[in-house]
């Protein structure tokens, strides 16, 4: 009968005569020769502590409880864990489910066990809104405490896999979810961490519990078909051997399974049949080193004519988790595709274990092939970075789902340094991934030498420069294309704070605005009066009455009273309000109306929108209406002397239906240093004559008057004027 390692546990003969289960208990014996004697016993003893702790309970197979944090240890044993994170599984949900404490368990096993224990840990005993949040909250803890240890994730993965496996216990609609949330963060996790092999096995598993009829069929037709392959792939991997065997390149040959899940989604990609995929042959060539893979590459191009644009070498650019090899595609016998990949023993090792082959919270002077380690401890440290600006758990899940997908493409800085991104990825998200304030700062891109807008899609081998202005800052529009959640979540954490400390400035102005129309002076407004004000109130904070007064989200001039005291609502009378200051620079507190769109030199009003902060529009633009007027939502305010900045101003134009009217146009327009930013004909009244509907770029109602006199003297101009709009 095999034993937990050094120990006759299984006979009873550990811990007052306790024997261990049947289920599970001689599987994990048997993978534990790798650990040393002390780290047996302390499994031995946390088994004790977690069998006592789950006694009476069972799993909806009927099993005992118990069968699942074995099984789970035993995964994590055949990964070659150390002995606390196989400690950690046993105990995995005893916090949980059981009335032993984290407390009790560092005691017991030490502080990093609790601590492992405790990431894996769901956090259910907390009430959350929905079901959806509480998800995303276990989420944001876990991956928090795996961006420390590698371990917790390590544990959940293998917790994940077991009950998966485990999956056709549990009702329909359990096994959809559970296969969903799997599909959409397990995988991708285990194949960001370079875990292939087990990323491939949640894939298939995910894929027969969200589609069982769809992996029912594709299931039979792979069987069926595995028997009609068998003699084409043993002829195939022999001419390979012998050609390698010319070229004197040691190596092992392999016929290369195809997963379930991988031919379905090559199916709906390519929207191709059952046959057409599985007509692909694969194989995997294992070498001693990197040297005889290329020569072993060399040597199957003269085998078989390669497949132009089917080449990648992951050895010279390894793939961000860590996985290097050389895949190439062959016309194979009877013109059937043969796709190859070739790779030294360690690359396989890493291609297979990924993360867990070599452990972050060893020493560095491990071999490390190609900085495996460092790759996912930057990607582990990013979640931190990405926590530390996201506002809530569904945020900080939303970013992470984004650097989860597994295509990359690989680009240059004009250093020659490889920057690793998710498919989709755009010239902002290189900018940031090279430094948050390159990203901050950013105004324009050259992609291979040319100038291109930050918007831009970068493809493999880019060469991509950022150029940056100390007095730029990122634009809302850059979350429609952004593709990495780093970048998101800088742009989001940025515009928060810009916004907060805009709508503080604002409400400062409108508050003291309010006071002084109710006949007091703000500089005497102390402690005391802010200390009244909080009584009673949702605000703790000055900075954050402030902050919602320039929002829009509370009325100025009520503050006010409540500062003062003043109980009648209507005392501010016939007084005037002070104007406030617009310095012309538009922020996400400050806003030009489309509508009006006013510009220096124009009287002016602004609006307290809720959540917005000031609207500012023009005292005759049409969105304001006389018959709705509320005083208490406008506030007056005036033109800075001299606002560095253009603005955009409306015009609309009647001309001549000629030839090279609008060369001219833009000419004149051009010489009275301005600029057509956009520009669109309405539809024709009359052949004779063509109306323009252009924006310009002007400094103020005397610049405007300049372009409007150029524009007069051109002969087919019949008449031009400005232009506002109802909102």
């Amino acid at each position: 009968m095999p034993t937990l390692g050094v120990s006759p546990v299984a006979s009873g003969l550990k811990a007052g005569g306790a024997s261990l289960p049947g289920p599970g208990a001689g599987e994990l014996t048997a993978v534990l020769g790798y650990l040393e004697a002390k780290d047996i016993d302390a499994i031995e003893e946390a088994y004790e502590v977690a069998r006592a702790a789950h006694a009476g309970q069972y799993r909806k197979s009927g099993e005992p409880y118990i069968t699942h944090p074995l099984a789970v240890a035993k995964i994590l044993a055949e990964w070659q864990l150390d002995g606390q994170a196989l400690i950690a599984a046993l105990l995995h949900d005893v916090v949980e489910d059981t009335p032993t404490t984290k407390g009790e368990i560092a005691k017991r096993f030490g502080k990093a066990v609790a601590e492992l224990v405790d990431g894996v840990s769901k956090i259910d005993r907390i009430e959350f809104a929905t079901l959806q949040h509480a998800q995303a909250e276990n989420f944001r803890k876990m991956l928090l405490a795996m961006a420390r240890d590698v371990r917790v994730i390590l544990i959940k993965l293998a917790d994940r896999l077991h009950n998966m496996r485990t999956l056709d216990a549990v009702h329909a609609e359990k096994q959809e979810r559970i296969a969903k949330e799997t599909l959409e963060i397990y995988a991708p996790i285990a194949y960001r961490l370079g875990l292939n092999a087990l990323y491939y096995e949640l894939e298939d598993l995910g894929f027969r519990y969200m589609h069982p009829t769809r992996f029912k069929v594709l299931d039979k037709a792979l069987r069926k078909a595995r028997g009609n392959r068998r003699d084409a792939v043993g002829k195939i991997a022999d001419q390979i051997q012998a050609r390698l065997g010319e070229f004197k390149v040691e190596a092992q040959v392999k016929g290369r399974e195809k997963h379930i899940s991988s031919i379905y989604k090559k199916m709906q990609e390519k929207s191709i049949s059952f046959s057409e995929v599985f007509d692909i042959y694969g194989f995997r060539i294992i070498v001693p080193d990197v040297s005889q893979a290329y020569l072993a590459l060399g040597a199957l191009h003269t085998l078989f004519k390669p497949i132009p644009g089917k080449f990648k070498d992951y050895i010279a650019i390894p793939k961000a988790n860590g996985y290097q090899s050389l895949h190439t595609t062959l016309f194979g016998p009877y013109s059937m595709p043969i796709e190859l990949q070739i790779r030294t023993a360690d690359m396989h090792k890493v291609a297979e274990a990924g993360v867990a082959s070599h452990w972050l919270y060893k020493s560095h002077e491990e071999n490390d092939p190609k900085g495996v380690q460092l790759r996912s401890h930057q990607w582990l440290q990013s979640l931190l970075e990405i926590q530390s600006e996201s506002g809530d758990a569904l945020e900080f899940l939303e970013h992470i789902k984004v650097d989860l997908f597994p295509d990359e493409v690989y680009v240059f800085s004009p250093k020659g340094r490889i920057y690793s991104l998710p498919k989709g990825a755009t010239a902002i998200d290189f900018a940031y991934a090279v430094h948050t304030d390159v990203g901050n700062h950013c105004v324009s891109a050259r992609i291979n030498g040319e100038s291109v807008p930050l918007g831009t899609v970068l493809r493999n081998g880019n060469r991509v420069e950022i150029v940056t202005d100390p007095n730029a800052r990122p634009n809302p529009v850059w979350l429609s294309y952004v593709g990495t959640g780093k970048a998101r979540s800088h742009i989001r954490h940025y515009l928060k704070t810009m916004q907060s400390q805009e709508a503080l400035e604002v409400g400062e102005l409108l508050l003291v605005q309010a006071v002084r129309s109710l006949k007091a002076n703000p500089d005497e407004l102390g402690a005391a009066h802010w200390t009244r004000f909080f009584k009673g109130d949702s605000a703790k904070t000055r900075e954050e009455v402030l902050s919602e007064i320039g929002l829009g989200k509370r009325l100025a001039v009520v503050v006010a009273k409540k500062l003062l005291s003043i109980a009648d609502p209507h005392a501010e009378g016939d007084h005037r309000l002070d104007s406030i200051t617009i310095r012309g620079t538009e922020g996400l507190a400050v806003q030009f109306s489309p509508c009006c769109r006013p510009i220096p030199g124009d009287p002016i009003i602004a609006q307290i929108r809720k959540g917005q902060g000031l609207a500012v529009h023009t005292h005759d633009c049409p969105a304001i209406h006389p018959f709705h007027f509320d005083p208490e939502k406008w506030v007056d305010v005036q033109w800075d002397p001299a606002p560095d900045r253009l603005f955009d101003v409306n015009v609309r134009l009647v001309a001549a239906n000629q030839r090279g009217v609008l060369a001219r146009l833009a000419a004149e327009i051009a010489e009275a240093d301005s600029n057509i930013d956009h520009v669109e004909t309405e539809k024709r009244a009359s052949a004779v004559y063509s109306t323009l509907v252009f924006t310009v770029q002007v400094k103020n109602r005397m610049h405007l008057a300049q372009v409007f006199r150029r524009l007069r003297k051109i002969p087919e101009v019949v008449r031009v004027n400005r232009t506002k709009k109802k909102a």
